[in-house]
């Protein structure tokens, strides 16, 4: 069978299963956003010889054809944005995002994004497994949050990457302020998290909503916020914000979830990935996600200082104490 294609039987255990989910959990390395544009555009997806909708559920004894399609040439200009570049070698790199930058083109913005300057500053060698818009993009930050990001150069380190964030072997932390004194040291949100009911723009939790877990330590304590370090476990879009709004402690400098009321100026909300923990992809070793071959792999550490702008905030939030 291609690699790019791919056949698969409902069985009992997942009838009812969403048509995008059941997909998503096939396929090693794609997104849910990306199952469903394939879904969208047509003739990439048959049940039982037809087109359907993402939200179609699957029946017992169905019969699905999934065919991804080799990436298309991008047409997206490489423009010469210097990069903070933490680590790099043939497969892959790490990345300091500044805030303010998006993470990848969107349908309106189409230049001055990180994918912008990856184009530039790779020479064009970048994976493609997630399509045409996010070539190399294992995972994302948030336009206004700052910190790092792993990228791929080809397609294997996609997937060995992947599969470590898929299997929660790679550890992403981050530092934040939130609004608020949390009383306890340590603790978890375990709260599933889905695309708000009623504002699109935003994400909520939500019954029936993605599972989503997030750790975290608390780092010093001011009057009216807490200084944390928040570990994912899972990696859901806005996840941080809205765990930590869901718990009544939003994101200083956060207004979309409620963390705008804070007298002080900053440019994008306190949040930053400070710190990466991967083993290296190696083309040497197979792609399997085993203790044998993780041995056999050179595991990295990266951690950055706080931004200017958390800095700042706790400098001042230290004046006001």
């Amino acid at each position: 069978m291609s690699k790019n294609l791919f056949k698969a039987e409902i069985d009992l255990d997942d009838a009812g299963t969403r048509l995008d989910v059941f997909i998503t959990s096939l396929i090693q390395n794609i997104s849910r956003s990306r199952v469903q544009q394939l879904i969208r555009d047509k003739q990439n997806v048959l049940v039982n010889g037809s087109t359907n909708k993402t939200s179609y559920k699957l029946k017992y004894g169905d019969k699905l054809v999934i065919k991804i399609p080799d990436a298309e040439p991008l047409d997206l200009p490489a423009e010469n944005i210097p990069l903070d570049i933490c680590y790099e070698d043939d497969n892959m790199l790490v990345v300091n995002k500044p805030s303010g930058m998006l993470t990848h083109p969107s349908t309106k913005e189409r230049t001055e994004t990180l994918v912008n300057a990856l184009l530039y500053n790779c020479d064009g060698n970048l994976s493609g497994i997630n399509g045409v818009m996010r070539p190399g993009i294992l995972h994302r930050l948030d336009k206004d949050t700052s910190g790092l990001l792993m990228i791929a150069k080809n397609d294997y380190a996609h997937k060995f990457l992947a599969e470590q964030v898929k299997y929660k072997i790679a550890v992403r932390k981050y530092l934040t302020v939130v609004i608020g004194n949390i009383k306890d040291d340590i603790g978890t949100i375990n709260a599933p998290v889905d695309r708000h009911p009623v504002n699109r723009h935003k994400m909520a939790v939500v019954q029936n909503g993605r599972p989503s877990v997030t750790h975290w330590k608390v780092l010093e304590r001011f009057k009216r916020f807490t200084y944390l370090e928040a570990t994912l476990e899972t990696g859901r879009t806005h996840q941080i914000r809205v765990h930590m709004s869901h718990i009544h402690h939003p994101v200083a400098g956060d207004p979309l979830y409620g963390g705008d009321n804070i007298n002080v100026k900053l440019n994008g909300q306190a949040l930053q990935a400070y710190k990466l923990i991967f083993y290296k992809p190696n083309p040497g070793l197979p792609l399997n996600i085993t203790d044998e071959n993780l041995k056999k792999a050179d595991k990295i550490c990266i951690e950055i200082e706080p931004d200017q702008e958390i800095q700042k905030l706790i400098r001042i939030l230290g004046q006001r104490s």
